[in-house]
């Protein structure tokens, strides 16, 4: 190799302390790490008997030997290295990127780029972090949630993402992958945020922008598998990966067998990483039923204590995916569970969209979206807490009774559900506008932490398709498993269908998820829907404290029903929902629409005021309530008005 030469590692200054193999002075365990003469390079590497670091600099290649260290590990100090320059690791098998790249310029098969992440400056020493309760969730896709698709046009959006009434911002994973556009959940370098979105402190950046404004943010994670493209860590060891599970997207990762405590160590420290050196609050946890482990501290617990301590002092905020609905993930550490704040509720999201779509195929087969299931979502999170799933033939969930209701986060939209379509489109296309109106009520007023993934605070016109550049061998297959995964659906199955899915290595498919906010003004009466929806829910002192026990409701037809929303002093509210026909109740033999003594009932919101497209509502009236079909109606204590008709 051009320029080639063998250094031996060079000693540090006496006054410069400088991380050894196993100093505590490193930021991380791996990696590179920068320092005031130099930077620290450390590795695992047990499938190597030798390993070097091989600097690259203005077509010139530099190597220097690491010193052997225990269990496996590399280690040497590098004076000649500074930020910026690049890097490969040597093995007996050939020259890869590192594991624990901080960033990858030219993508996952080019060579790692050494940063310092103590040049950026900050500003939000003030932030104190995000606690589990009275958060509002907004689930973005970077790469399409604008046209140029980077952190420096999405930092536009921002201020309107505040004023809309969002708390957190929900990143879906940017681990680095490979090709020009992808949803992230094929990562293979997990401590680089991609390049195709910029660089790490333009990432900084957009954080320190959105704690400005009083958003947190929250990075998607994966943790159950790695990609099958630029996944270079079998050269370093094999042992990153198990054979003792089935995994649903590839090779399962080795948390509790031979030789996984570096491995361990590896993505337990990468949890911290995002808290440390990205200033983010928290983590989504990607499917983690596909997370393995049966050592006595599971490593989702052990992720939840490294967050923590990470935050030093900000409240930290970790929400999970769990298909399997096992509510010990968010049961606190002493309790013996894992720790977690929240865990998606995809039962509300199931019975909410077959309450307003009629569709019920497939994963969405065991509910009805009957009124009583969705009153049972908003009272105890979980419907299926151990009772049989038919559709998986076995018992599905865990007990969540007494859980706080910000444990749950809830949403009629996100980005698998929406994908997981034939053409990928909204929900307020697949049903009626009064329909959405209504559902859209529920979520946002809801005990529950609500979430909605960008875009639909407006309705957006914009598809979210599944999409993947991909190599094009492994593109075939990709495209090919999508289909198959799609065939769950009959609707979808059928030949004439087929022919209308999309191509996920398109350029085309990618193009056209991207969000036009020039829609917020075409659909100004969506748009307006979700701001005071969102303002009735942070300033309203019943709405914006929700707590266990705090509400009950009953079923009032085939389609309605009523969520009885207890406050303090008196101060109750109702929320209406009809999905169907309009409901006349001449009689209402139902404790939950009684007033509190002496007091009545005012209308205080309705999805039919004419500024969202309505059609008004008029009074519900002294001997019956006239309940709008399609609607919903938010009711509140009116001291000033008695039982006997005021309303």
């Amino acid at each position: 190799m051009v320029g080639q030469e063998i250094l031996k590692r060079q000693a540090p200054t006496p006054t410069t302390p400088v991380p050894g193999p196993n100093s505590a002075n490193r930021r991380m365990p791996v990696g590179a790490e920068v320092t005031p003469s130099g930077v620290h390079f450390r590795v695992w590497a047990p499938a190597s008997k030798k390993v070097t670091v091989q600097l690259i600099s203005h077509g010139t290649t530099k190597s220097f030997a690491l010193e052997t260290g225990a269990d496996g590990y590399f280690s040497a100090f590098v004076a000649e290295a500074h930020a910026g320059m690049l890097y490969k690791f040597q093995l007996d098998s050939g020259a890869f990127p590192d594991p624990a790249t901080r960033f990858q310029p030219e993508g996952p098969h080019g060579p790692s780029q050494i940063i310092d992440p103590t040049k950026f400056r900050w500003t939000d020493n003030n932030w104190r972090g995000v606690p589990r309760e009275g958060q509002v969730i907004y689930e973005m896709h970077i790469g399409t949630f604008t046209a140029k698709g980077t952190w420096t046009a999405a930092m536009e959006q921002l201020p309107e993402l505040a004023r809309l009434g969002v708390t957190v911002l929900e990143l879906m994973p940017v681990a680095d992958f490979p090709g020009l556009f992808g949803w992230g959940y094929d990562g293979v370098d997990l401590f680089a945020p991609t390049r195709l979105y910029g660089t790490p402190d333009e990432f900084r950046a957009f954080v320190d922008r959105s704690h400005s404004l009083g958003l947190g943010v929250i990075l998607d994670v994966v943790y159950n598998h790695i990609g099958p493209d630029g996944n270079y860590l079998k050269q370093f060891s094999p042992d990153y990966f198990s054979t003792r599970y089935q995994n649903e997207w590839g090779e399962a990762l080795n948390f509790d067998g031979a030789n996984s405590g570096p491995v361990r160590e590896f993505f337990i420290a990468n949890a911290g990483y995002w808290v440390d050196e990205f200033h983010l609050d928290g983590l989504r946890l990607d499917a983690t039923q596909q997370i393995f482990d049966s050592s006595d501290e599971h490593v989702l617990a052990a992720i939840t204590r490294r967050v923590r301590a990470a935050a030093n002092g900000r409240s930290s905020y970790l929400v999970a995916e769990n298909e399997a609905q096992h509510s010990k993930l968010a049961r606190s550490l002493e309790d013996g569970g894992y720790g977690i704040d929240a865990l998606w509720n995809d039962d509300f999201h199931h019975s909410a969209s077959v309450a307003v779509t009629g569709r019920n195929e497939a994963y969405y087969s065991d509910h009805r979206g009957h009124p009583q299931e969705l009153i049972s979502a908003m009272k105890y999170g979980y419907l299926f807490q151990g009772q049989w799933y038919s559709w998986q033939k076995k018992p599905r969930g865990k007990p969540a009774f007494g859980f706080h209701p910000a444990s749950f986060v809830n949403c009629v939209q996100n980005h698998d559900q929406i994908a997981n379509s034939l053409r990928g489109i909204r929900l307020h296309q697949l049903t009626s506008p009064g329909r959405f109106k209504a559902i859209t009520a529920l979520t946002l007023l809801g005990p529950g932490t609500p979430m909605l993934f960008q875009g639909e605070e407006f309705a957006a016109s914009t598809p979210f398709l599944y999409f993947a550049d991909h190599n094009p061998e492994l593109a075939k297959l990709v495209a090919v498993g999508r289909r198959k995964f799609l065939e769950q659906f009959p609707s979808i199955a059928c030949p004439e269908s087929t022919q209308c899915l999309a191509n996920p290595e398109s350029q085309m498919t990618f193009e056209k998820c991207k969000l036009d906010f020039s829609e917020r003004e075409r659909h100004a009466g969506y748009y307006a829907l979700h701001r005071d929806l969102l303002k009735l829910r942070r300033e309203d002192p019943v709405f914006r404290n929700p707590r266990p026990g705090g509400v009950d409701g009953a079923v009032l037809g085939n389609e309605s029903f009523v969520l009885r929303f207890f406050g303090e002093d008196g101060e109750d509210r109702l929320l209406l929902v009809n999905l169907g026909v309009e409901v006349n109740l001449t009689e209402q033999p139902e404790p939950l629409l009684a007033p509190v003594a002496d007091t009545g009932w005012k209308i205080i919101w309705s999805s039919e005021d004419p500024e969202y497209g309505g059609c008004g509502t008029p009074s519900l009236g002294h001997q019956s309530w006239r309940i709008p079909g399609h609607a919903a109606l938010v009711l509140a204590t009116d001291k000033n008005r008695h039982a006997k008709g005021n309303v």
